[in-house]
């Protein structure tokens, strides 16, 4: 299981990437390898609010639906449009080109994610 060092998780298996006041988030490769092949990716609008730990778009897969929750509070900045004709991308590049959206976030507190070992062991890796 692929659990890069430089990024934070969520107990939701979102990977959280922290630039100044903007996260990057995606999920995580354990989330994909459970989700199977997806299919389909409701993106967030740009410029819409989120709030922490709400559900902010939608994964469907082969195998089910899944919400997507907000690791931070703040406006969406950047969507992966890319995700809209090529939703495998979240398979096989999670960490990558399978990105799903920019926030920009009025504070980031990291103590609230949790770092690749705790995310190892949430999932027992």
């Amino acid at each position: 299981m692929n659990i890069p060092e430089d990024l934070h998780y969520t107990s939701d298996h979102e990977w959280v990437k922290v630039s100044g006041s903007t996260v990057r988030i995606g999920i995580t490769d354990y989330a994909q390898d459970a989700l199977g092949d997806v299919v389909f990716i409701q993106l967030p609008a740009v410029g819409s609010s989120v709030s922490a730990h709400d559900s902010f778009s939608e994964i469907e897969s082969t195998k089910s639906v899944n919400d997507v929750y907000a690791p931070v509070a703040g406006t969406v900045s950047a969507v992966n449009d890319e995700l809209n004709s090529s939703p495998e991308l979240l398979n096989s590049d999670p960490y990558g080109r399978g990105w799903i959206c920019e926030i920009e976030a009025g504070s980031i507190d990291t103590s609230t994610l949790l770092s690749a070992a705790q995310y190892r062991e949430l999932i027992g890796s």
